[in-house]
Parts: C-alpha cells; structure tokens; sequence
C-alpha cells in the first residue's frame, strides 16, 4: 500500500450516530472534539509521496471554532512529557486494542530509544518500551544532543500491526544500528531486529563496509513494495562516512541483496543522504532522495552523485536519473561568508500528484542554497558536450525561497515552501509547459537555527485549507520557544492569514554548542481534529478545550546528559592559509591570523584532510602562547553574515 493516510470507519454507538447526525461537538472528558470518520497518519508527511497534506480533516477549519453548539477554544491541551529530546514526527492510529481497551494512539520515539505510546485524546501514556542505551555524542559531533538513539521517523503498516523502526544502540561499547518490527498494541517484537549492516563495492573493484560508528540515520523510514528503506549519512561531516541507502524485507527483515552507495570514489567519502530528517519519496515502483556535499569537492556523475536529486530502482541495483544543479562546485566548497558548504541535501525531495493535461510527472527539491528546484522525474537521455550521454531528471524551473533545511508540501495543486522565515505558496502551472508561479507568502515570522522549518496542510477535501508550521529555536538558546503556526491562504489576498501562534514545547540548547547547534526539525501532525507537536522531552497536543492541562516535565531519566565544558569546546572559523605537517594558520573573517595545532583532532580522526584555501571550524583551547589545540576540525563553516 503507498498511501499511507488511512481513514477509519465511524464511532460506534448511539452517541457517534447522534454526532454525525446532528454536527454537535462530541467531547471526551478532556473536552477535545473527536471527528465521526477517523484518519491514520503512519508514515512521515502523511504519505510516500511525502506531500504532507491532510485532506480528510472534518473538524479544524479556519474559524478555529468547533462544529456544534458547545463553546470551546483552540489551544494547548496537553503536554506530555517524555525522556528525551524528540526529532522523529508522531505518528497516530486510532482505534488500537491497547492497554486494556480501544484507543486512538500517538506513537512517539526519542532519542533515549524509547518508544511510547499516548493516548492521542486524553494525553496519557498506554505504552513505553525503551530499547537500550542510546550513543552519547556520536564522533564527538555536537548538531544533535547528548544522546542519538531513535532519530528518524518510523513507519507503521496497519494491516500488520506493524510499526519498523531504527534505534542506535551502544552494544558492548560499539555503537551499533537495529531495525525493529514492532507490535503497535505492545510495542514488542513481532520478529528479532536484525543489525544494519552492508558493503558496496568501489570504482577500484574494492569493498567498503558500512560502518555504524560513522553514520548518522536521520531520513524518515519508507515502507513501500513490500521494503523498508533507510538513508544514512554523517555526524558533522565526519569525512569518514558515506551517503547509504539500504532496504529489508518487511516481511521478514531479510536484507535485500543490493544497497545503494552515493559516493563509490576509493579515495572520497560523503555525499550523504540526511534531508533534515524529510522521508525518502517513492513512486511507481521509484525511490527519491537528494545528497549532500563532499569534503573533497570530488563531483563525478559516474561515481559520486553528490548535491544531486537521485531516482533510484526499488530493488537497489540502479541509478536511473539524477538531477545535479550546474554550479555543482560551488555547492561542494560553499562561500566563506555564509556558513560553508551549500547542500542541496539538506531538504528532502516531495513528489507531486499527476497533473491534467499531459504535464509531466512532477517532483520538487530544495537546498540550503535557496533554490526550489521543480523536476520532471521521468528520466532523459542528454548528450553532454564531451559527446558522453547521461541520464537525468531535466528541471523544468528554479525558483527563490531563501535558504532551506526544510521540506516541501503540497495541497490542491500547490506547492507550499518554507525557506528562510516565510511560508511560500506556489501554484502549479501546466501550459505552455510546466511551471510554478508564486501566488501568496506570510510575512516573516522569528525562527532561529538554520533557515527554514516544517509546514503540513489540512483540509476538509478542497475546503478549509490551513498550512500549519513550526518554527526553530535560535541555536543560541535566544529567542521563542519553537512556536506553532497556522495560516489561510485566501484565493486572490497574496498575504496569508494568520489564524493562530503558540508556543508548542521547547528546544534545550544548553544541550548543544554552537555553531553545531541541534535543528529542531518539528514537522507538525493534524488528526481528528487534533494537531502534536513534539520537541525536546515533551508532546504538545492543541485542540478544541475548555481549559489548558500543564503537565510537569520531568528530568531525563536514563539518559547521559553529560556535557564537555564550554571552555574546550571554544569555535573559531578562518581559511587555511598555511600547512606545516599536523599544524596550520587561518584567517578569521576579521584579518586575524590564528595557529592551530591539529595533532590531537588528527590523531582521534576527527579532522578532515588539510589544504592552503580550505574553510574550516576549528574546536579545542588556546594554550598560553595563543596556539589553538584543536579537538575537532570541520569543514566549511563560518560565521553567517546578513540572511
């Protein structure tokens, strides 16, 4: 099954019936409306073409006010705590055997690799299992928090009961990757995880082994055809990783019998499939996905598609088209003065619903450049000047939407990006050829981090449209809390309405240190009348109410929280513009000339290779004699100027 937005049958009962019947509002104890026809959201942006749209919501419309006669407002709940930070979306079924009688659920994982399950009406936790020690800073990497366990978001089959997810998992002091197959009704084992493994052979007929201490599994899982997919990339552009894309069984969690590599240079690492946490897109039997930058900047379209769109076979075993900007260069190396390398993989890629009147198939893409990139994803054959012959996904416009760690949306033939600090809507156009023409925005609203956030849609069919967004907690610890947002497009008004803003959950940044600061990638999730919003050791759950339940969040139990000092982990930036053995100088952006001593960083391999022009982030101590003592050097991250 490839939708994976499932409705429910209605209530059952006289009070259902009476409710349909008569349009009243039919409230729980918690006084929340509960529509008659339910949905199931069970995959990450509602579905596997990742469109984020919600088109069977009967009860949220853009009053905000409740079908019916009881007066109720639309806010905050519930907030449930749980143990740890929240990165995945929560997933909901309604009407799961669970916990001794019939519930709607929330399934939510953390980063402590612990699974719950909450009572998506009433808030209460039915279920928890946790599955074993997370693994505290994964190479000493800081853009996450002190634990990385269950990071992307898992999927369900409801037919199966079904729910796979990914945990990592310090096993005997090695990190190590377990996918599970879940009973949603207890959360244990329908079948023994297996333990990620894999190899690739390379352009110089050796082999590279997939190696669970340096990659980081953030995309969102996929369920489709009968597999389970799993991307894989990087902890702070370790260049010791790679971009993975592996599949299972579901039936079973065998392996299948090829993987995909993004990078097979012997002499090159990276390219890695991350996305800001969006979910691989699949098709007619196609995979869709976009890679991130090189350290060594080495593009080559034979064995290393990276800042790429790549479609791929669903059995693994081809590359049938990619889309890799021109200024591909440029990309890998980034520009000094706003914050190193520019990954087209750092969105996701959303494939858009078959358009009338022969338009082509559509798929849309976006980066940190700020660029949305619309692609026809029937693939071409394209002769390049060198004569050679490639096959691509030609893309059929570019259009600004501000830098973006984000991912696209989609509802009624529009695309909604959310780049920088502002909600764009862009309509689809099919004549005289296939385009976007933006037809409203918001105004800008206060996000922190990286640019970009989150959005999804609901509607009542092409009714009652509202675009819901979360926005980012500035990596500093400055600014709101991530706050949610919802809007109205109105047709003809450019500007778009905004209907409601709350603060929803929290982002600890004291957990992190910046520049490395840990995005909070929060995509909000609309149900039954209901949206959650989960972040760092809480779900928010809004709905129609009469009053606000506050609920104490507690401290992490079980988890390492312990974090190095500031004073060691202290950042400077500059270009490298002299190598002497394991020590160099670099330019700060300010003129100054800065020693580093790299032998540590070197020796513990968290350094990339050093060369005179090179962009780096340097962390460690400066000594008496002004030499800094490097823990850890990154590649291409500097102090951003201006937007």
């Amino acid at each position: 099954m490839n939708h994976r937005l499932l409705r429910f049958g209605s209530l059952a009962g006289a009070a259902a019936a009476l409710c349909t019947l008569v349009a009243v509002s039919c409230s729980p104890r918690n006084g929340s409306t509960i529509p008659a026809t339910k949905i199931a959201v069970t995959t990450y942006h509602y579905d596997v073409m990742r469109t984020g749209w919600n088109s069977h919501e009967t009860v949220l419309n853009p009053t905000l006010q409740p079908p019916g006669p009881v007066v109720e407002t639309f806010q905050r709940l519930h907030r449930v705590p749980v143990d740890d930070t929240v990165y995945a979306q929560p997933l909901i079924v309604p009407d799961v055997m669970a916990a001794g009688g019939k519930h709607d659920i929330a399934y939510v994982v953390t980063e402590n690799n612990t699974i719950y399950g909450i009572d998506a009406n009433s808030g209460a936790i039915l279920l928890t299992r946790n599955l074993g020690q997370p693994v505290p800073f994964p190479q000493n990497c800081y853009n996450n928090g002190p634990n990385v366990g269950i990071e992307s978001t898992p999927v369900i089959d409801p037919s199966q009961n079904a729910m796979y997810l990914m945990a990592y998992i310090m096993s005997k002091g090695q990190p190590t990757y377990r996918l599970y197959d879940v009973d949603i009704a207890t959360l244990q084992d329908r079948r023994s995880p297996v333990v990620v493994s894999a190899s690739h052979r390379l352009a110089n007929g050796n082999n590279v082994n997939f190696n669970a201490a340096v990659q980081r599994q953030r995309p969102a899982l996929l369920l489709a055809d009968g597999n389970v997919y799993a991307g894989f990339g990087s902890f702070c552009d370790r260049n010791v990783a790679r971009g993975w894309l592996l599949g299972w069984h579901a039936a079973d969690l065998s392996p299948l019998p090829a993987n995909i590599l993004t990078n097979q240079e012997p002499n090159s690492t990276l390219s890695a499939i991350w996305m800001s946490g969006y979910g691989i897109a699949a098709v007619a039997g196609h995979l869709y996905f976009t890679t991130g930058n090189t350290p060594d900047h080495n593009y080559d379209d034979k064995y290393n598609l990276s800042e790429s769109v790549l479609k791929v076979s669903q059995d693994l075993t081809q590359v049938l088209g990619y889309f890799t900007p021109d200024n591909v260069s440029e990309l890998d190396s980034g520009d000094v003065f706003h914050g190193g390398d520019q990954d087209l993989g750092s969105g996701g890629v959303m494939i858009l619903p078959d358009q009338p009147g022969g338009t082509p198939h559509l798929a849309a893409a976006a980066g940190k450049e700020g660029w949305m990139y619309l692609l026809n994803r029937e693939e071409a054959k394209v002769q390049y000047p060198d004569q050679s012959f490639h096959t691509v996904l030609p893309v059929l416009g570019e259009y600004p939407i501000d830098s973006c760690w984000c991912g696209q949306s989609y509802y009624l033939n529009n695309i909604v990006s959310s780049g920088g600090s502002q909600i764009g809507v862009w309509q689809i156009y099919t004549s005289p050829a296939a385009g976007l023409t933006q037809i409203a925005a918001s105004t800008d609203f206060v996000t922190g981090g990286d640019p970009g956030f989150f959005t999804a849609v609901s509607s009542n069919g092409s009714s009652n449209v509202i675009i819901w967004a979360v926005s980012r907690r500035h990596t500093t610890g400055g600014g709101p809390d991530p706050t949610l947002f919802a809007y109205q497009p109105i047709p003809g008004n450019p500007q778009l309405k905004q209907l409601f803003k709350s603060v929803a959950g929290q982002w600890d940044f004291h957990l992190q240190n910046p520049p490395d600061g840990a995005n909070s990638n929060i995509v909000p999730v609309v149900a039954n009348g209901h949206v959650y919003v989960a972040s760092y050791r809480e779900v928010d759950i809004f709905g129609f109410g009469t009053s606000v339940v506050n609920e104490q969040v507690p401290a992490v139990t079980g988890a390492n929280t312990q974090v190095p000092q500031p004073d060691s982990r202290k950042a400077n930036a500059g270009v490298i513009t002299q190598v002497q053995g394991p020590r160099f100088t670099m330019r700060t952006p300010a003129g100054a000339e800065v020693r580093v001593d790299a032998q540590a960083a070197l020796k513990n391999g968290l350094s990339p290779g050093l060369g005179v022009g090179e962009t780096v982030a340097v962390y460690g101590s400066t000594d008496a004699q002004g030499v800094l003592h490097a823990d850890v050097i990154r590649r291409g991250h500097m102090p951003r100027k201006g937007p």
